[in-house]
């Protein structure tokens, strides 16, 4: 009995103590989620805070860049006189309209031409009003339309090299050709530019063997001239429509594992091998298969820059002009560009046409290009087009 009883106090012992760590389970348990309410409580709270504070911010940015693309006062017509600077970016463009009280933000208004790629802004002096819009301030812009604006407007046609850009700056701006070449030919100008635009001239500032590192580089447009501008402040502004042309391609370029030089040098090739976008499209994708099978990409462009001559038809002997301008003997790219190319024809070169193509002629009478895949092919199509038609003019002559 003595045991019995020993035995059930024992019992009883265990059940308190069992009933004890339940409890104290059951305390620990409640008190951890006590806590997580409470943990929960402050991150929907602060969840809650962050979404209103981030609506409020991104209404406040809505309405800024709202207002910041409407006129800044619809009912204000009265003229203001604003002077653009020459070589001025979009940003400082806006920074100075914003100054004036033309537009609210100068800040909208740089990303509003960068995300419209209206480029090419004139300088000068224009005549604003408050009640106009960007994209009517833009216009003027680029036509500019300022008032007595410049002493020249000079323009460059496309495809033409840096001699040609001297013998026009010495017939239009009465400024001397050789200052214009032995400025291409200045290394501290060039890094002057270079520290200035390095994503665009740094593969320029790499090449080997150029006879200017600026070809190429010299946008193809109307430039505005002040009598007594400094040269290297012409050139300047030459350069930097380059760049912002440029600049929504560099990340393409990258992407094609290719940089400026090699593609302003085709582009170059490109402008002068064909007339029409189709077609250069056609030639920029010939060029690219040459590459690819470590073909000489034998373009006439080549020699006559290597020559320094223009002549329409280039002969066997020219062919072997000792020049790494030469691609008729030299293979890849050469040292650079061989004219300054318009933006079609950079655009071809980054967007070319498939083929499978690797030889093409041009008839010389109609311009017409024709494509071919075989040496054969291609001799067959020089015949036809070119050799006959030489032949047809010669009898012609007699």
């Amino acid at each position: 009995k003595k045991g019995a009883s020993s035995s059930k106090k024992a019992n009883t012992s265990a059940k308190k103590e069992l009933s004890g760590k339940k409890q104290e389970e059951y305390l620990r348990k409640s008190s951890r989620d006590k806590e997580n309410r409470v943990v929960n409580k402050i991150v929907t709270i602060v969840v809650i805070t962050l979404l209103f504070v981030g609506g409020i911010l991104g209404f406040s940015v809505y309405r800024y860049i709202s207002a910041g693309l409407k006129p800044l006062n619809s009912a204000k017509t009265e003229k203001v006189t604003v002077e653009i600077p020459r070589g001025s970016s979009n940003k400082a463009i806006g920074e100075i309209l914003e100054n004036e009280k033309i537009i609210k933000s100068g800040m909208v208004f740089n990303y509003y031409t960068k995300f419209n790629n209206l480029t090419g802004f004139q300088a000068g002096k224009y005549s604003f009003s408050p009640n106009m819009t960007l994209d009517e301030i833009s216009k003027e812009l680029m036509g500019g339309t300022g008032t007595g604006t410049a002493d020249v407007k000079l323009t460059i046609p496309e495809g033409y090299t840096i001699d040609q850009i001297g013998d026009a700056v010495e017939k239009n701006l009465k400024l001397k050709k050789q200052d214009f070449i032995d400025l291409m030919k200045d290394e501290d100008f060039f890094n002057e530019l270079h520290k200035k635009y390095p994503e665009l001239l740094d593969s320029a500032a790499k090449a080997e063997g150029v006879r200017y590192r600026l070809e190429g580089y010299l946008f193809p447009a109307t430039y505005d001239y002040y009598n007594g501008t400094n040269l290297k402040d012409f050139v300047t502004q030459m350069v930097e429509k380059t760049n912002s042309v440029m600049s929504q391609y560099y990340q393409t370029i990258k992407d094609k594992q290719l940089n400026v030089q090699e593609v302003l040098t085709l582009a170059s090739l490109v402008e002068k091998e064909g007339d029409n976008e189709n077609d250069r499209r056609k030639i920029a994708q010939v060029f690219f298969n040459r590459l690819a099978s470590d073909m000489p990409l034998q373009s006439d462009i080549s020699i006559l820059y290597a020559l320094g001559e223009h002549k329409e038809l280039v002969t066997i002997a020219d062919t072997q002009v000792d020049s790494p301008y030469n691609l008729y003997v030299n293979h890849g790219y050469g040292p650079g560009p061989f004219d300054n190319p318009s933006e079609q024809s950079i655009k071809a070169v980054l967007n070319p046409q498939q083929n499978d193509y690797y030889y093409f002629v041009a008839d010389i009478k109609t311009g017409q290009v024709y494509y071919a895949r075989t040496f054969e092919e291609h001799n067959a199509l020089v015949e036809q087009y070119v050799n006959n038609t030489n032949s047809e003019d010669s009898e012609a002559n007699q």
